[in-house]
């Protein structure tokens, strides 16, 4: 990973946190941060044609230059030795960090969208690199928990994973999914040998990734029935939880898979979604 953490900044106080998250992110992957916070072309732009405010939700004017500011510092009070940029781009939050994500090794939002939508639900339709959401309540000395749904995602999302796990000094769990109990919005029911041969790509995968990462404790679980409940619970005991997602649904801008909505909107940690 050599490009930037990109974070997108929108001025409120639970976005701060999010910005802090980004920057420790940055220092753990060794890249730069990047603050990007978007805005609208405000009726009084400025003599360049780039505006030096936009208007918040009660109607008050707000300095881009004040909420980027105040994000550099609580990112330099998280993170000190990153090296931060910042900038104003013109447009919508989800359409500026889609366009910043193709040069990012992360980009990262919060939960909950700026302006009343859901930025990190646009985003994970899109957005080009892995995405991480900050939700949830972390548990520090938790696992990062890599969940394993299918052959086509695992690679991918056991690199990102091992190499969380290594940087952040915690143990790897692996979840492997059999049958999440939430719809299905296409597609048929997976053939009978499907559990095999993801059983031999699992195996061959997380062989040579523990070679790689000799550091890194694996542990492998297995969840059946209610895996979803299950699925939420075992978040709830973790710091990170790393799930893949098939990159074609982003050129089709088809919904996520039951496994990373799931994921996305009920996990009680922070979410990476890894493009495979």
């Amino acid at each position: 990973m050599s490009g930037p953490v990109v974070v997108g900044v929108d001025g409120s106080p639970s976005n701060l946190a999010v910005v802090e998250f980004a920057a420790r992110e940055a220092e753990r992957l060794g890249v730069d941060l990047e603050l990007t916070q978007a805005v609208g072309w405000p009726s009084g732009a400025g003599r360049f044609g780039i505006p030096s405010w936009e208007v918040d939700g009660t109607g008050a004017h707000v300095s881009t230059n004040g909420v980027l500011a105040e994000a550099e510092s609580r990112a330099r009070s998280a993170a000190p030795r990153v090296r931060i940029s910042r900038g104003v781009l013109v447009g919508e939050p989800g359409t500026v960090l889609e366009r910043e994500s193709s040069a990012a090794s992360l980009t990262v939002v919060g939960s909950n969208g700026a302006r009343g939508g859901s930025l990190a639900g646009h985003l994970s339709a899109c957005v080009s690199g892995p995405l991480l959401v900050v939700r949830g309540r972390p548990n520090p000395m938790g696992p990062v928990l890599l969940v394993v749904h299918g052959a086509s995602t695992l690679r991918g999302a056991a690199q990102f994973a091992f190499a969380e796990a290594s940087a952040r000094g915690a143990e790897l769990v692996s979840v492997h999914l059999r049958n999440i109990s939430a719809p299905r919005p296409y597609g048929r029911p997976a053939p009978a040998d499907t559990e095999g041969r993801e059983d031999a790509v699992l195996a061959e995968a997380l062989s040579e990734l523990r070679t790689r990462y000799p550091d890194v404790t694996l542990r492998c679980r297995r969840l059946r029935g209610r895996s979803r409940r299950a699925l939420v619970e075992a978040s709830g005991h973790s710091q990170l939880l790393v799930v893949g997602v098939r990159d074609r649904f982003r050129f089709a801008r088809l919904p996520l898979d039951p496994v990373c909505q799931t994921a996305l909107h009920e996990a009680d940690c922070p979410v990476v979604l890894v493009r495979c």
